[in-house]
């Protein structure tokens, strides 16, 4: 697996845990990469929720079309019109995730269990050491937000990691990316 290499700096935020900093939402235009696109039966009752429970901004809209939601750079959802007489899944199959940070996660709770009781699930920390939260959203999207946590090469975490091939910058095995038996 030699193909691995640090590259955290490579994203919006470059720290992990409690001195991460969310970086502040991106208002240009680009050719996306990725995004999500989530039908809707209610285009206002579903931008209300991104915006005020997730913090996206609306980016522009298509009048009764398209709500183009934006967070981060890369972190765009188009809200669109369900189909008549589509109904949204009990429980979604898919999910789609943002990163956060772990400031973020508590008022994340907060808000959509306010808005929505029952609607979140977690927060709950994962081996990887990430801080997840699901939320269920009123259109029926399973949206996960997910915040790194701090990360200690030398612990069993890292050495799990390892023995997939997946070496910690800053551990004893750094710069040995060789495949892993």
């Amino acid at each position: 697996m030699s193909d691995y290499f640090d590259a955290f700096e490579m994203g919006p935020v470059t720290e992990r845990g409690l001195k991460a900093v969310a970086p502040e939402v991106f208002r240009g235009i680009y050719a996306m990469p990725m995004f999500v696109t989530v039908p809707t039966s209610d285009l206002a009752a579903s931008t209300d929720f991104w915006v005020r429970r997730f913090g996206f901004i609306e980016l522009f809209s298509v009048p009764g079309q398209m709500v183009h939601l934006r967070r981060w750079v890369f972190q765009d959802v188009l809200l669109v019109p369900a189909a008549a007489g589509d109904v949204a899944p009990e429980v979604p199959a898919m999910s789609v995730s943002f990163m956060c940070v772990l400031s973020q996660i508590d008022p994340l709770v907060e808000a959509c269990s306010d808005l929505v009781p029952g609607s979140v699930a977690g927060p709950r920390d994962t081996p990887w050491r990430t801080r997840d939260v699901e939320v269920t959203t009123p259109e029926g999207a399973r949206v996960v937000f997910t915040a790194a946590l701090e990360f200690d090469p030398d612990s069993q975490e890292a050495r799990d990691l390892a023995s997939v091939g997946i070496v910690a910058p800053g551990s004893a095995e750094e710069g040995n990316n060789d495949v892993h038996d």
